[in-house]
């Protein structure tokens, strides 16, 4: 099924854990997103588990943890999964204990690394049997030049993650899938990533929660929705990062949300059920169609409205008549509350 879903209880009854992304979503940059404590406050208190899953592997856990709650997101340390700790995984599975490593990134990943019994070394000179890479915004040139070294002398490549982009408070920036692509230019060579959209963050997550009915909340289609569907898990689409409606709307099967959000408070509320009637999608007073792929919206809010084209767009894309691009109306709604 990869339409959207409807709820007839608040989401935070209806799904026991919460695996809830990072930047974009509870906060940006140095700042929560200003809706996000007392959202994330009012599911714990109506029984929802929380577990933050970032692929960001600058940070060990535990500061992850302060950093949510000095912004008012009370957490503890083992509601914290980061891709340090996925990759590091990857690595101990693949590489005896004692390999030397050389480490592109930051202290959390460092630390994961060792916990799992490499040894870390500070040059290509050393012979690392393996380059792992994770996110880090003081990277530099030498350290992605050391990296390359070792690779090009026959070391393994592993990555945390992806991600192309950052969302922060100043707008979007690189992210690590950008300083990996530097490295796999002058290499030839591309990791393996341990990061969403892989479900193996998910489904440890959803291990650590001790949930039988999970639900991931991100804003970006290409990791967050996209690793939920791998997981198998419904995955809501929260507004206020990387994403819009319009993007919503184009997502290709296995990026579609199964759930769509302006900001996390939708988890204290029903999800409305999508309706086709005599071939158009209502979602409250919103309605959709798909003609001779023109999609047409009406009525409703803006964000039922967005809801009612991603599934008429969907359906149609389905049936082999995906929407035309350069006649979409204008959905690319975002919330910054």
């Amino acid at each position: 099924m990869t339409s959207l879903l409807g709820s007839d209880k608040p989401l935070f009854t209806a799904h026991d854990a919460a695996l809830v992304d990072l930047d974009g979503v509870a906060y940006r940059g140095a700042h929560a997103i200003p809706s996000a404590p007392a959202a994330l406050q009012a599911a714990r208190d109506a029984g929802m588990g929380i577990v933050f899953v970032t692929n960001n592997a600058s940070r060990e856990p535990s500061a992850v943890a302060a950093h949510l709650t000095e912004l008012g997101m009370t957490t503890a340390e083992h509601e914290v999964l980061t891709a340090a700790q996925a990759v590091s995984l990857m690595v101990r599975d693949a590489l005896p204990a004692g390999s030397p490593l050389y480490v592109v990134g930051g202290q959390g990943l460092r630390t994961a690394l060792t916990d799992v019994g490499m040894v870390l070394v500070e040059s290509a000179q050393d012979n690392p049997v393996a380059v792992v890479q994770g996110f880090n915004p003081d990277v530099s040139w030498k350290e992605l030049a050391e990296a390359s070294y070792a690779i090009r002398q026959g070391a393994q490549f592993f990555a945390s993650n992806m991600d192309l982009t950052i969302p922060n408070d100043r707008g979007v920036a690189p992210g690590n899938g950008s300083l990996v692509n530097v490295v796999i230019t002058a290499t030839g060579v591309t990791p393996p990533s341990a990061g969403k959209p892989a479900p193996a963050m998910f489904t440890l997550a959803a291990q650590q929660a001790g949930a039988s009915s999970p639900m991931v909340i991100g804003d970006r289609l290409d990791t967050d929705l996209k690793g939920a569907r791998a997981a198998g898990f419904p995955g809501l689409l929260v507004l206020t990062g990387v994403n819009d409606g319009r993007d919503a709307v184009l997502a290709p099967p296995d990026q579609r949300p199964a759930y769509i959000g302006a900001t996390m408070e939708c988890l204290a509320h029903p999800h409305p059920h999508p309706r086709n009637i005599d071939g158009v999608w209502w979602v409250n007073e919103a309605q959709a169609s798909v003609q001779d792929g023109d999609l047409t919206v009406d009525g409703g809010t803006e964000l039922d409205r967005v809801r009612a084209a991603c599934v008429a767009a969907w359906a149609s894309a389905d049936a082999g008549q995906p929407v035309r691009v350069e006649t979409l109306p204008n959905l690319g709604v975002s919330f910054q509350a």
